[in-house]
């Protein structure tokens, strides 16, 4: 069966879904303990990502680039083009948290675009390992890594750059 009819049939299909999880709160005691939680404060979850931008679980819209760090989103200023004009002082709110995390999942746009070396080192030297990735499998990446308690970040740009206004 070609495609065509599959899609044509099937539209759910070709289009396929971040990964989310909803988090439930509880008012109330509950009979069981989660053993595994710690004091880390629950995950922003992204719900998709559009040319509109990242929109996360609440709804809220977020048309910029922006870091998701330690349960807190982060606007994030860059430059327009990607790679052009970067510097360590892009990523230098890494060097400020404690702890660290363990992983900066990076999401570049609609494609993947490799960082240059000077940025991989600086966060090498950091001791934070670097994924590469198109935004939409970023923010896929984040949500199940963050939902499995690890500890995550993501530096996220959207598929089409706006500065942030203020």
């Amino acid at each position: 069966m070609s495609s065509f009819i599959i899609h044509r049939l099937c539209p759910s299909l070709s289009r396929r879904a971040l990964h989310t999880t909803a988090i439930r709160h509880v008012d109330r005691p509950t009979a069981f303990t989660n053993m595994l939680a710690g004091d880390v404060p629950p995950p922003v979850q992204v719900s998709s990502i559009t040319s509109a931008g990242i929109q996360l679980a609440d709804g809220l819209i977020l048309p910029s680039a922006c870091i998701f760090l330690d349960g807190k989103v982060f606007l994030w200023n860059v430059p327009s083009n990607l790679w052009d004009g970067w510097g360590r002082e892009h990523l230098s709110v890494f060097e400020t948290v404690v702890p660290k995390p363990e992983i900066l999942v990076f999401g570049t746009g609609k494609r993947m675009e490799l960082p240059p070396p000077s940025i991989r080192g600086y966060l090498k030297e950091m001791g934070i390992q670097l994924d590469i990735m198109d935004t939409r499998n970023a923010c896929s990446t984040y949500n199940l890594l963050a939902e499995e308690g690890r500890r995550v970040a993501a530096a996220l740009l959207p598929y089409t750059p706006r500065p942030w206004r203020s």
